[in-house]
């Protein structure tokens, strides 16, 4: 059986963030053979510039985060809910991967397995932070996966002191969207293969 290379990242840039938590979740959880590498650069990802949107001048950083999404068979987004929407740092890097203005190197997030989870204090979980990240999804044409939807709300009483998930429910879910998402990326192998 085929690996599956999921690339993980956490819109939250804090020390101890229950989406960075919820990420290392999904890794105890994977489905099958499935490894998620999660990624630790965010904060390094400079604001975006059209400018230096292209392969010659982009900040390294920015070129090593679009191949490492380009080589992943499917993406794993895990986004807390700042002012009822994205986290700055997550839309920015976003931006950096939408595009491919040369026509020639390709849409890192053009048709790419993508699975959205969030965890935030609140009722609502990340409700309408995963709303907005969907919405700017479907700008790129990344293939998002559609339910179950993994709102992880109240995240505070979610974890437990040493950072692991110990709730049932939360965890069924994640383990559900991680095999909606294998789904995926099995169908998006298939279409290439047959392209």
């Amino acid at each position: 059986m085929t690996v599956s290379k999921v690339f993980a990242i956490s819109g939250s840039l804090r020390a101890g963030s229950h989406n960075t938590l919820l990420l290392h979740a999904a890794r105890k959880f994977t489905p099958g053979d499935m490894e998620i590498e999660i990624f630790d650069g965010l904060r390094e990802i400079p604001p975006y510039d059209r400018d230096l949107d292209n392969p010659e001048d982009r900040p390294a950083v920015v070129n090593d985060l679009r191949r490492r999404v380009l080589e992943a068979d499917g993406l794993l987004i895990a986004t807390p809910e700042y002012n009822h929407s994205v986290p700055g740092v997550l839309k920015n890097a976003i931006d950096w991967l939408s595009t491919d203005w040369s026509g020639t190197e390709g849409r890192p997030l053009h048709r790419k397995p993508t699975a959205v989870v969030g965890a935030a204090p609140a009722n609502l979980g990340s409700v309408r932070a995963q709303l907005a990240l969907r919405q700017v999804f479907a700008g790129t044409e990344t293939d998002v996966v559609v339910k179950p939807e993994v709102l992880v709300f109240r995240s505070h009483e979610r974890f437990d002191a040493e950072g692991n998930l110990t709730d049932e429910t939360a965890v069924g879910l994640l383990q559900g969207i991680l095999t909606a998402l294998q789904d995926k990326i099995d169908a998006d192998r298939a279409r290439r293969q047959a392209a």
